[in-house]
This record gives C-alpha cells, structure tokens and sequence, in this order.
C-alpha cells in the first residue's frame, strides 16, 4: 500500500534515471497519467504507453538522454505539496521554476496543468512537484 502515489511515481522515475534504465513501469492512475502526459508534451520523456491489465493497470514510460553526452532530460524531480503538508499557490503567487527554464504541475479545479498554464488561465491550485 502506497501513503503518497504522487512520489512514489516521482520516486520510480527518478531511481530508473539514477540507474540508466531506457524505460520504467509505473502503477497507473488517472493522476498519474495525466503528469505524464505533461511530461511528455514538454519533452522530459521520450514516450509512453498506458496498459491495461483488468486491475489497475500500468504507465510505461520511455526516459529521454542526450545522443552525445548520455545525459538524461529530467535533471530534478522534486515533490513539494505532501500528504502532511499541503502547499497551494494562487495564479499571482505560483512558483517559477529556475527562472521559467523548469515546469512546475499543479493542481487545479480545472484538471492536472504546468505553472504557465495556470497563470494563463488565472487559476490556482495545489503545487504538486517541480521538474527541470
């Protein structure tokens, strides 16, 4: 049983980065899924395929790396509202991260998005994690 399925999903990631793995398995949610879709979208991840196994079902993800210098295109995952503390922004205060260079995903009343996104849509919401 899992206390926080957000940083276990940002903990598997991670540790297959860590260790060089080309792709990773993940237990699927439909929050889950919707971060890798962000994920995607914003060319942190090469690929990735929802399977469906009459459970609950698994996200396989393909990690991207540079051709050259093998290095992998997630730097940092970084977890920041938990289950213990829970860290909500509004559209004026949401975080950048590194200057813009990074994503931050939030939580929203209109479903999974990235800071920009939020700002755009003048919304706020819950600060799940930030990647860069």
């Amino acid at each position: 049983m899992v206390i926080d399925p957000v940083s276990d999903f940002l903990s598997r990631i991670r540790n297959a980065i860590m260790a060089k793995h080309r792709v990773v398995e993940v237990p699927a949610s439909n929050l889950k899924k919707s971060i890798t879709k962000i994920l995607f979208d914003k060319g942190y991840i090469l690929n990735y395929k929802f399977i469906d196994d009459n459970k609950q079902g698994v996200i396989k993800i393909a990690l991207k790396y540079d051709a050259q210098t093998k290095e992998p295109a997630i730097r940092s995952l970084k977890r920041v509202s938990t289950p213990g503390l829970r860290s909500y922004a509004g559209y004026r205060e949401m975080p950048r991260v590194l200057n813009g260079l990074g994503i931050a995903i939030v939580s929203t009343s209109k479903g999974i998005m990235t800071d920009k996104e939020a700002r755009n849509e003048k919304i706020g919401g819950e600060v799940l994690c930030y990647i860069y």
